[in-house]
């Protein structure tokens, strides 16, 4: 009799613990964690690029970990922080903040841009960034 009222328990404490991990949320799904967030620009739209960046400076007072790539049009940021005081300050920000961004070296070179803001980088390092990163969006 022991024996069966033993083996019962153990039974409903097992269940009990299957259902407990039921409930538990994924770590993934906790929007209180800091996660890691990679952003491909590939646009030049002086609109966008501003709220990108203020996004990712956002997102990094929050605690999170932000890469961005640049791609196409994209690497044309680095003229628009000459002319337009908004985005030059967004970008400013997110490089004190210790914000990363690389640039495609063959978009830089058949544009012929100036690079003074980001890392040049190649299709491993936009790669890493998808790869690496829990989050990634794309502009």
């Amino acid at each position: 009799m022991k024996k069966i009222v033993l083996f019962i328990a153990l039974l409903f404490g097992v269940f009990l613990q299957t259902q407990a991990q039921a409930l538990e949320k994924p770590e993934y799904n906790d929007p209180d964690k800091p996660t890691t967030i990679g952003i491909i620009i590939s646009t030049n739209d002086e609109e966008t690029i501003w709220n990108v960046m203020r996004f990712a400076n956002y997102s990094i007072e929050w605690g999170n970990k932000v890469s961005i790539f640049l791609l196409g049009k994209g690497v044309e940021i680095e003229g628009l922080t000459k002319t337009n005081k908004d985005i030059q300050e967004q970008v400013e920000k997110y490089l004190d903040l210790d914000g990363t961004i690389y640039g495609c070296q063959v978009c830089f070179q058949s544009r012929k841009q100036t690079n003074k803001i980001c890392k040049l980088g190649c299709i491993q390092d936009m790669y890493d960034v998808v790869k690496k990163n829990k989050v990634v969006l794309t502009f």
